[in-house]
């Protein structure tokens, strides 16, 4: 990760606003704009289409419901996220979520490595899978914009 984060430099650097994030609101720390820039070249390397990131398929993203294959169970981030990232979620086993919207929790997206291990945790759990890179970046391009 970090070998990533170091390789994109200062050059690749896009403002918020700008290419990487349509629409957002909330100013990403300098770490975090590599972070989310890291992604962008994955993306675009993965889809040469890709342009930017978009809130509107992030938050579809955020909000789509998955059946989990072995246990057979609907899943979805705002299952435990509600579906307004503004307020306070809660896990299965009863764990209090802090907003998991930089707008109500100035906590969010301040370290790429948390980000990145959430990610690795969250979309296994949800998705079965590791989510791709335009899934990272469309959803912090949503949560980033409310």
């Amino acid at each position: 990760m970090k070998r990533r984060l170091a390789g994109i430099g200062a050059a690749a650097a896009v403002v918020l606003g700008g290419a990487a994030i349509s629409q957002a609101a909330t100013v990403l720390n300098a770490q975090m704009q590599e972070y989310v820039n890291s992604l962008l070249t994955e993306a675009r390397r993965n889809d040469p289409g890709v342009k930017t990131f978009s809130a509107g398929e992030g938050k579809r993203f955020f909000n789509m419901k998955r059946v989990h294959s072995a246990k057979k169970e609907e899943r979805s981030c705002s299952g435990c996220h509600t579906s307004n990232p503004l307020t306070r979620g809660k896990t299965p086993v009863g764990k209090i979520l802090e907003p998991i919207s930089p707008a109500a929790n100035k906590e969010r997206f301040t370290d790429a490595m948390k980000v990145e291990k959430w990610f690795k945790r969250n979309c296994h759990n949800v998705l079965e899978r590791e989510c791709t890179a335009k899934e990272k970046g469309d959803f912090i391009a949503y949560l980033t914009s409310l």
